[in-house]
């Protein structure tokens, strides 16, 4: 077993002086160990690095985070950047925050034991698109500001982008798409983001888009992801 270990072992570490070192280079390389409640488990690293499949696809993975009210217009310029990733021959995932809870998160309400939980779990997913490769749109809410930089802090520095998609609530209770607002404000719905919940603006995130430009004309979808193209280019992201 030794043997057939020694060449990995030996790329991975500096050659031991003496059959003990190396013994105990083994038993490390072998070692199972605890994360969180998973027990008697360890890392494999897989044969094909992120470079390569990078290499491959032509892009850079990274998580693209938009996070805003609801309304605010996540989902519709996350797929419409999803489109024009997909014109430009671009690998893209895109988990949308409604979606991700008809299966993975099905389980969770929106408690903030439970809105934590939900984005724990789509960050360390995001995680697992970016070191594939892939351009990975995230779509949440995520109105806290610990819980984005939780899913941040799992990320090269770089692979993370923050969109803030920076819209009134009155805008956004205009638009009100799916009725939400008219039935938290009757009180039908409790710890809505916004009205009995907070949201906690991003301080620094990478992309500001707002609804309106600087001459008070509405900015469409595309103008938006427009702007997210760019910067992708700008950043050798594609």
């Amino acid at each position: 077993m030794l043997a057939s270990n020694a060449g990995a072992l030996l790329r991975a570490m500096t050659v031991p002086r003496t059959m003990a070192q190396f013994a105990g280079a083994c038993a490390q390389h072998h070692a199972i160990y605890d994360v969180g409640n998973s027990t008697n488990i360890k890392w494999h690293e897989g044969g094909v690095s992120t470079e390569q499949k990078e290499d491959m696809l032509g892009q850079k993975g990274c998580v693209l985070w938009f996070t805003g009210l609801s309304g605010s217009g996540k989902s519709t310029v996350a797929c419409t950047l999803e489109h024009a990733l997909l014109e430009r021959g671009k690998l893209t995932a895109l988990l949308d925050g409604d979606n991700v809870r008809h299966g993975l998160n099905k389980n969770l309400g929106f408690s903030t034991e439970d809105r934590e939980e939900n984005i724990r779990r789509i960050g360390e997913v995001g995680k697992l698109f970016a070191e594939n490769g892939v351009i990975t749109v995230v779509s949440f809410i995520s109105p806290y500001r610990k819980d984005r930089a939780a899913a941040r802090a799992l990320l090269k520095p770089g692979r993370f982008i923050e969109v803030y998609m920076k819209v009134p609530i009155a805008t956004c209770e205009q638009r009100d798409p799916k009725g939400l607002y008219r039935k938290a404000r009757a009180g039908q719905i409790k710890g809505f983001t916004g009205i009995d919940d907070p949201y906690e603006e991003p301080e620094a995130a990478e992309l500001v888009l707002e609804a309106v430009d600087a001459m008070g004309q509405q900015l469409t979808p595309q103008v938006s992801a427009g702007k997210i193209l760019k910067y992708l280019h700008a950043n050798h992201i594609i």
